[in-house]
């Protein structure tokens, strides 16, 4: 029998009966509808336009990363396709996303993230950062997201 007292017991099963935040639950609904929007055959102008309405969105300092983000991936990787994934901005190559852009935002965090899916060639012996924290953009930061992005596609 479990020697925890009974509100402590309690506790822990209210706290796992939560389960996803209001922020989850919103990102895997906009997930499924671009499930659908797929389905149906949207074009890649579609996912563009969809991406920039996603920036446009966003609060600052969000909105001034991820503009400047997809204008620095855009113009240093031309095989990666705009297209939002779970409501983010993303990069996708064969229609796979190889990167994304978490807004702080986005899960109330106190910082933005830069990150790569499994598809990315970013491997490095045993062991390798797959996502970067974002206070800033800084133009050492630019230089080293456009050497990961063109390392990922490769």
């Amino acid at each position: 029998m479990n020697d925890a007292p009974k509100s402590a017991r309690r506790s822990a099963r209210d706290k796992s009966a939560e389960g996803f935040t209001a922020e989850e639950r919103a990102a895997m609904k906009e997930r499924a509808q671009e499930l659908k929007a797929a389905r149906r055959g949207r074009r890649a102008e579609d996912d563009e336009q969809a991406v920039l309405a996603k920036i446009a969105e966003m609060p600052e300092p969000d909105r001034t990363m991820a503009e400047r983000l997809h204008a620095i991936i855009k113009a240093s990787v031309s095989d990666l396709s705009p297209k939002t994934w779970y409501g983010m901005p993303a990069y996708a190559k064969d229609g796979k996303v190889v990167c994304y852009f978490t807004p702080a935002s986005k899960f109330n965090s106190r910082y933005a993230t830069f990150g790569f899916n499994d598809t990315a060639n970013l491997d490095d012996g045993t062991m390798w950062p797959t996502s970067f924290a974002l206070k800033e953009l800084t133009p050492d930061n630019e230089e080293r997201i456009v050497a990961l992005v063109k390392k990922a596609v490769s």
